[in-house]
């Protein structure tokens, strides 16, 4: 595969902008001349986040984190570098360079394939639901007459259908030579026999399509709706949805569909509405309820939650009037709870769902539910004591217990008693008692820590910063880098403790410094070979040290490498010499003339005589 030229690298970083690639998956907000938001790598409150773009860099102060925007697009979306580079470089029309000069076909990554692929599908399926044939007609008039909806809506969602036999789709992708593993694992197929169209087995047959996309708009999935003509042939003709299978770039709990779109209309007087299903969420929109989103037909996750923290920590859930509506916002409740997200219910009655409420009401369904909106704490209390007066005391203490494991996620102690009052307060029990068993249940056995679903989503702390000469060193060869090179000159990479990342990576700048390699802090993740150092040099360069006189600080931290260097080594030499004090050999005469050129380097270290910085 052809290598992207540095230089063409370091081009890209200087056209794109870190704030423009940071605020499509963070909600920023100005701070000074930076940026500060809600950590994308971890659960927090308080923002930690904060984004320079002067320097071109982010900083996550809850975890460590650090970089630049091709590591940031890394760390958010799983992408390799080159693989990130690329993907930057499409989303914001900037050209590479290979060394090679061009870049074949056949060297698209895996993922860039299935995006490709994906659209490819999507593009195929609009142009059949828009067909001029006997097909065409009928699945239009399913979407306007049988599901109401109006064709500017079919085009706003890119809504599609997928033909009886499918083959179609498999002639639009043999064009593009997409690789078979692309094929394999697009989810589009069931299983690949072959590469040729009639040889692939479509997953999808006789449906109403509705493409999925990610927060960047990009469809990385389908959801695909029964009809009334669905192939005999067809393994899943009985069920009511087909979708598509997790792939490289499709995680159906890490995604909201519609909050591409949605993200943009909130704000602290517009949260988000969460309904469950994706028609549920195109009604509303077409009626003007544009911050609703929908989960991909999963319990809710905390990644969920996290990405619609990310741009309003309050959402409004309109659930469907059945049991599993009521079941599905009871185990999310907690989930919003332990993140900080604001959760109001709205519950419709037995057999209703938004799309039935919305397409009889329009927008005006909103102003008849508010009476019906309570509090998320409110709606556990009614779903598990519904009728409270008719409880045995031993009923009243099972629902506080049920209750008790929703409040104990809550992170403010103060908050969680509030919670108990109203616990105590809806079961008619005596609110002193009812804390004194809250406080019973923290401390018994059966208590629980509340940890997120998946080991990726616990919260990462930033490692503690080890003060060390090389890291003082570091700060000032990055920030006045004119030093960079008089340093390299005069310090010995012997001094340096290379077996602490700081040393590791000062080492690796002195040595570009010292053989006229260096082209300055930006071009720094092109020659690091692990993350770990790119991410200690984007924590270095993100804030700019007050130092007044730069040249005296680098003399005292050179001076303080010399003698902590020679210290050690003549302690070395001495238990040397005091394994054989009575053998006065070659050995031991190279060893005192060491020890004699330590002392007089301890005694006269040598110093920058830079004088502007």
């Amino acid at each position: 595969m052809p290598a992207i030229k540095p230089s063409s690298i370091r081009d890209l970083k200087d056209r794109i902008n870190i704030h423009d690639v940071v605020a499509r998956s963070v909600a920023l907000k100005r701070s000074g001349s930076n940026y500060k938001g809600l950590s994308p790598f971890t659960n927090e409150k308080t923002p930690s986040f904060y984004v320079s773009p002067d320097k071109g860099l982010y900083k996550c102060f809850s975890t460590g984190q650090a970089g630049d925007i091709i590591s940031f697009v890394m760390e958010t979306e799983r992408l390799n570098f080159y693989e990130a580079v690329e993907e930057l470089a499409k989303r914001f029309n900037v050209e590479l360079e290979f060394e090679s000069g061009g870049r074949p076909v056949e060297d698209r990554s895996l993922r860039q394939e299935l995006f490709e692929l994906h659209e490819i599908a999507t593009a195929f399926y609009k142009q059949q639901f828009h067909a001029k044939n006997e097909a065409g007609e009928w699945i239009r008039d399913y979407w306007t007459k049988s599901r109401k909806f109006s064709m500017e809506v079919a085009e706003d969602f890119g809504i599609g259908f997928a033909p009886a036999d499918g083959i179609g789709l498999g002639h639009a992708a043999s064009k593009k030579k997409f690789s078979g593993e692309a094929l394999e694992k697009s989810g589009l197929f069931y299983t690949r026999r072959g590469t040729r169209p009639e040889q692939m087995g479509y997953r999808f047959r006789g449906r109403l399509m509705i493409p999925i996309r990610d927060y960047q708009g990009r469809v990385t999935a389908f959801t695909a709706r029964q009809l009334e003509i669905p192939p005999q042939d067809d393994p899943s003709r009985e069920a009511k949805y087909v979708n598509s299978p997790e792939t490289p770039i499709f995680n159906k709990g890490s995604l909201l569909f519609n909050l591409d779109r949605a993200r943009m209309e909130v704000g602290p007087d517009t949260p988000f509405v969460m309904v469950e299903g994706q028609l549920d969420a195109i009604r509303c929109s077409s009626e003007g309820l544009k911050g609703v989103v929908a989960p991909q037909g999963t319990g809710i996750t905390d990644r969920q939650i996290r990405l619609i923290k990310r741009y309003e920590p309050s959402v409004r859930c309109l659930l469907d009037g059945d049991s599993a509506g009521q079941k599905a916002a009871l185990r999310m409740l907690p989930i919003t709870l332990a993140q900080g997200v604001e959760t109001t219910f709205i519950t419709l009655d037995e057999g209703q769902d938004p799309d039935d409420l919305f397409c009889e009401k329009g927008l005006e369904a909103i102003s008849l539910l508010a009476d019906q909106e309570i509090g998320g704490l409110e709606f556990a209390c009614r779903s598990l004591a519904p009728s409270p007066a008719d409880l045995s005391p031993q009923a009243k203490a099972k629902a506080s217990k049920q209750l008790f494991e929703v409040v104990k996620v809550v992170e403010s102690s103060a908050a969680q008693i509030e919670f108990v009052k109203e616990i105590a307060h809806h079961l008619d029990l005596d609110e002193a008692a009812t804390v004194s068993d809250y406080n019973q249940f923290l401390r018994g056995p059966q208590k629980a820590v509340h940890k997120p679903v998946n080991e990726e989503d616990a919260p990462k702390k930033a490692p503690k910063a080890i003060h060390s000469v090389e890291r003082d060193l570091l700060i000032l060869i990055l920030h006045f880098p004119t030093i960079g090179l008089e340093t390299s000159q005069i310090v010995n990479a012997e001094w340096i403790d290379a077996n602490r990342t700081e040393g590791k990576l000062l080492n690796h700048i002195l040595n570009e410094f010292l053989h006229d390699m260096w082209n300055g802090p930006e071009s720094l993740n092109e020659s690091l070979d692990s993350v770990e150092l790119q991410t200690l040099a984007a924590n270095m360069l993100f804030e700019t040290p007050d130092i007044e006189n730069p040249v005296r600080v680098a003399n005292e931290a050179i001076r303080t490498l010399v003698y902590k260097h020679a210290d050690k080594k003549i302690k070395q030499i001495k238990l040397e010499m005091g394994r054989n004090p009575e053998n006065f050999n070659d050995e031991v005469v190279a060893l005192l003339k060491e020890s004699s050129a330590l002392q007089k380097i301890k005694a006269n270290p040598p110093q920058l005589v830079t004088s502007t910085v």
